[in-house]
């Protein structure tokens, strides 16, 4: 089973940076949608970004974090980073990871199908 690692998180102030990294020892992401998602309290799970790399490189990103937002993998897509840059009050929540990981070949289109693989929550918290 994929069990994915979801890690970076933190406290930073608003504007500032962070980081984070999803991996699983025996797993490459290499053709199979992977995304980012959180949730914060009270409020229901949003995805905040998705890579592929099937039939070319495919990204999206909703429109709260287009712009702040990047996600990226190792050249080898051992690993799924989200940089996030400009971080607002508002993007406090638990990120977490995910892919889908019986199917390759789909690319990122804001539609999520067969997410089945997802690591541990990792928080941020963007203070005012």
């Amino acid at each position: 089973d994929v069990q994915l690692q979801a890690f970076g998180g933190g406290v930073v102030q608003t504007g500032g940076s962070l980081r984070l990294s999803c991996a699983d020892s025996g797993f490459t992401f290499d053709g199979h949608v992977t995304g980012w998602f959180r949730q914060a309290p009270g409020k229901g799970r949003e995805g905040v970004a998705c890579i592929s790399d099937s039939g070319g490189p495919s990204t999206w990103f909703p429109d709260s974090v287009k712009g702040r937002f990047t996600i990226s993998s190792d050249g080898a897509w051992n690993a799924v980073y989200l940089q996030m840059n400009d971080l607002k009050p508002e993007d406090t929540a638990v990120y977490y990871c995910a892919t889908n990981s019986r199917t390759a070949g789909s690319r990122c289109d804001g539609y999520w199908y067969g997410m089945d693989a997802w690591g541990r929550g990792t928080q941020v918290t963007v203070s005012s």
